[in-house]
Protein backbone atom coordinates (compact mmCIF):
# COMPACT_ATOMS: atom_id res chain seq x y z
CA UNK A 1 0.00 0.00 0.00
CA UNK A 2 1.16 3.55 -0.59
CA UNK A 3 -0.44 6.67 1.38
CA UNK A 4 -1.04 10.20 0.98
CA UNK A 5 -2.23 12.99 2.60
CA UNK A 6 -4.94 15.50 0.81
CA UNK A 7 -5.98 19.21 1.69
CA UNK A 8 -9.54 19.33 3.27
CA UNK A 9 -10.05 22.49 0.78
CA UNK A 10 -9.81 20.40 -2.23
CA UNK A 11 -13.04 17.92 -2.82
CA UNK A 12 -11.81 14.40 -1.93
CA UNK A 13 -9.43 12.20 -4.15
CA UNK A 14 -11.00 9.61 -6.14
CA UNK A 15 -11.58 6.08 -4.74
CA UNK A 16 -13.68 3.71 -3.06
CA UNK A 17 -15.12 5.62 0.46
CA UNK A 18 -13.58 3.57 3.20
CA UNK A 19 -14.66 5.87 5.94
CA UNK A 20 -14.14 8.34 8.52
CA UNK A 21 -12.10 8.76 11.39
CA UNK A 22 -11.87 11.18 14.53
CA UNK A 23 -9.59 12.77 16.96
CA UNK A 24 -11.91 12.70 19.46
CA UNK A 25 -11.42 15.61 22.17
CA UNK A 26 -13.22 15.91 24.95
CA UNK A 27 -14.22 19.87 26.89
CA UNK A 28 -10.86 18.90 28.73
CA UNK A 29 -8.87 18.62 25.56
CA UNK A 30 -8.58 14.40 26.24
CA UNK A 31 -8.56 11.96 23.33
CA UNK A 32 -10.72 9.33 23.60
CA UNK A 33 -9.36 6.23 22.26
CA UNK A 34 -11.14 2.29 21.24
CA UNK A 35 -9.38 -0.71 21.39
CA UNK A 36 -10.69 -4.62 21.12
CA UNK A 37 -9.87 -7.90 22.59
CA UNK A 38 -7.03 -8.08 19.04
CA UNK A 39 -7.30 -4.50 17.75
CA UNK A 40 -4.81 -2.14 19.32
CA UNK A 41 -6.02 1.42 20.52
CA UNK A 42 -6.76 3.73 17.70
CA UNK A 43 -9.07 6.38 17.02
CA UNK A 44 -12.51 5.79 16.63
CA UNK A 45 -13.45 5.35 12.97
CA UNK A 46 -15.94 3.08 10.91
CA UNK A 47 -16.60 2.46 7.42
CA UNK A 48 -19.76 4.11 5.57
CA UNK A 49 -23.51 2.27 5.86
CA UNK A 50 -25.28 2.60 2.40
CA UNK A 51 -24.85 6.00 0.68
CA UNK A 52 -24.14 7.99 4.15
CA UNK A 53 -21.73 11.02 3.63
CA UNK A 54 -18.54 11.71 5.35
CA UNK A 55 -19.93 13.78 8.02
CA UNK A 56 -22.84 11.08 8.77
CA UNK A 57 -20.06 8.35 8.90
CA UNK A 58 -18.01 10.16 11.68
CA UNK A 59 -20.96 10.94 13.77
CA UNK A 60 -22.03 7.05 13.85
CA UNK A 61 -19.25 5.56 13.65
CA UNK A 62 -18.00 7.31 16.66
CA UNK A 63 -21.37 7.30 18.38
CA UNK A 64 -21.36 3.06 17.83
CA UNK A 65 -17.41 2.23 18.52
CA UNK A 66 -16.93 5.39 21.49
CA UNK A 67 -20.13 6.05 23.27
CA UNK A 68 -19.69 9.26 22.55
CA UNK A 69 -21.44 12.04 20.73
CA UNK A 70 -19.82 14.54 18.24
CA UNK A 71 -21.26 18.12 18.94
CA UNK A 72 -18.61 19.58 16.38
CA UNK A 73 -15.89 18.30 13.47
CA UNK A 74 -13.44 19.70 11.34
CA UNK A 75 -12.61 18.17 8.15
CA UNK A 76 -8.70 17.99 8.40
CA UNK A 77 -8.00 16.12 5.13
CA UNK A 78 -8.26 13.04 3.26
CA UNK A 79 -6.02 9.65 3.11
CA UNK A 80 -5.88 8.17 -0.46
CA UNK A 81 -4.38 4.52 -0.19
CA UNK A 82 -3.29 2.40 -3.16
CA UNK A 83 -2.42 -1.59 -3.75
CA UNK A 84 0.36 -1.79 -5.33
CA UNK A 85 0.63 -5.39 -5.38
CA UNK A 86 -1.78 -8.44 -6.25
CA UNK A 87 -4.47 -9.70 -5.46
CA UNK A 88 -5.69 -6.24 -5.38
CA UNK A 89 -3.27 -4.22 -7.59
CA UNK A 90 -4.97 -0.68 -8.48
CA UNK A 91 -7.34 -0.88 -5.50
CA UNK A 92 -7.84 2.96 -4.07
CA UNK A 93 -9.36 3.78 -0.56
CA UNK A 94 -10.35 7.03 0.58
CA UNK A 95 -10.38 7.55 4.50
CA UNK A 96 -11.81 11.30 5.99
CA UNK A 97 -9.88 12.76 8.80
CA UNK A 98 -11.63 14.57 11.37
CA UNK A 99 -10.83 16.81 14.58
CA UNK A 100 -13.90 16.36 16.52
CA UNK A 101 -15.73 17.87 19.82
CA UNK A 102 -16.99 14.97 21.99
CA UNK A 103 -19.35 14.27 24.68
CA UNK A 104 -18.67 11.00 26.20
CA UNK A 105 -21.25 9.07 27.58
CA UNK A 106 -21.31 5.55 29.74
CA UNK A 107 -19.56 2.75 28.19
CA UNK A 108 -21.63 0.18 26.66
CA UNK A 109 -19.27 -2.21 24.51
CA UNK A 110 -20.25 -3.05 21.61
CA UNK A 111 -19.26 -5.45 18.75
CA UNK A 112 -15.38 -5.54 18.08
CA UNK A 113 -14.65 -2.79 20.40
CA UNK A 114 -14.55 -4.04 23.98
CA UNK A 115 -12.43 -1.02 25.27
CA UNK A 116 -12.20 2.49 25.51
CA UNK A 117 -9.49 5.32 27.14
CA UNK A 118 -9.49 8.58 27.33
CA UNK A 119 -6.31 9.98 28.11
CA UNK A 120 -3.87 13.14 27.77
CA UNK A 121 -2.77 14.19 23.86
CA UNK A 122 0.85 12.86 24.89
CA UNK A 123 -0.49 9.47 26.12
CA UNK A 124 -2.49 8.98 23.23
CA UNK A 125 0.72 9.62 20.77
CA UNK A 126 2.11 6.93 23.55
CA UNK A 127 -0.87 4.34 22.85
CA UNK A 128 -1.71 4.13 19.19
CA UNK A 129 0.10 2.05 16.84
CA UNK A 130 0.63 4.04 13.20
CA UNK A 131 2.07 1.96 11.33
CA UNK A 132 5.00 2.32 8.90
CA UNK A 133 3.21 2.96 6.34
CA UNK A 134 0.82 5.29 7.05
CA UNK A 135 2.35 6.69 10.53
CA UNK A 136 3.78 10.22 9.46
CA UNK A 137 0.22 11.22 7.80
CA UNK A 138 -2.02 9.98 10.55
CA UNK A 139 0.68 12.28 13.01
CA UNK A 140 0.02 14.84 10.92
CA UNK A 141 -3.47 14.98 11.37
CA UNK A 142 -3.10 14.48 14.90
CA UNK A 143 -1.16 17.31 15.12
CA UNK A 144 -3.46 19.53 13.09
CA UNK A 145 -6.10 18.32 15.19
CA UNK A 146 -4.89 19.13 18.68
CA UNK A 147 -1.77 21.61 18.28
CA UNK A 148 0.35 18.49 20.40
CA UNK A 149 3.82 18.33 18.81
CA UNK A 150 5.38 14.77 18.72
CA UNK A 151 8.87 15.27 20.33
CA UNK A 152 9.73 11.76 20.47
CA UNK A 153 8.00 9.85 16.84
CA UNK A 154 8.85 6.15 16.47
Amino acid sequence: WIGSWHRPDISSPNGERHGSSGVCLTSDGDIVLVGGDNIPWEFPDGRPEGEEDWWATLEGEVFEVSCSSVEEATLRGFIRIECVRLPQKGLVRIRSLWEAMVSVHPWVPQHEITRRLVVPSYEALERVEFGRVLGPIYRRWFHEATGYVDTNPS
